[in-house]
């Protein structure tokens, strides 16, 4: 079956999660979330998620770390993180991006580092 109700979501209004994320839109196989003035430094420890991450930098700098790989995250980039991949991010300037993640990373505690 497929989402056939409209989710809306108002930033203003949105619930925020641990680690500050905000969460937006919602479905049953996909989430987006908003990540806004990250200050610079880790935003978490190295980690694995059991959802794939895709993400879209609306302003700032940072460095992803995955797999033993790192490359540089600037306004205008996107960007894949495999379900189960070790990633962490270390923000170099005020960073805002928006994420999608699927399944939804909200669902029964995905957002919980495994």
């Amino acid at each position: 079956m497929t989402d056939a109700m409209i989710n809306k979501v108002s930033c203003r209004n949105a619930p925020n999660g641990e680690m500050d994320q905000t969460y937006l839109a919602f479905g049953d196989r996909i989430a987006m979330r908003l990540w806004q003035d990250v200050p610079e430094g880790q935003l978490e420890p190295s980690s694995r998620r059991r959802y794939k991450t895709v993400g879209f930098v609306v302003s700032g700098h940072a460095l992803l770390q995955l797999e033993g790989q790192m490359t540089h995250l600037r306004k205008g980039d996107s960007w894949v993180v495999p379900a189960e991949a070790e990633h962490a991010y270390v923000i170099q300037e005020p960073f805002t991006a928006i994420e999608a993640t699927s399944p939804p990373a909200r669902a029964r505690s995905r957002d919980d580092a495994q």
